[in-house]
């Protein structure tokens, strides 16, 4: 399958500055998931401001 990171970064959440996987949503996950985190993708925009990726703040922000 091939990478389609310019469409995904149209479409990517993530609004950390210099992000070396920004439209790449596989190694993004990977790296998420490896540090117990979701990525941005996962948040609403506000809940996404705080780069809090836990699995607790993901619950929370759902709770909204």
């Amino acid at each position: 399958m091939e990478c389609q990171k310019e469409r995904n970064v149209e479409s990517c959440k993530c609004t950390y500055e210099g992000c070396p996987r920004k439209g790449l949503c596989c190694e993004c996950i990977r790296h998420h998931l490896a540090k117990n985190q979701l990525p941005a993708c996962a948040f609403s925009e506000e809940a996404e401001k705080t780069y809090d990726r836990s699995f607790e703040k993901f619950v929370e922000d759902k709770k909204k």
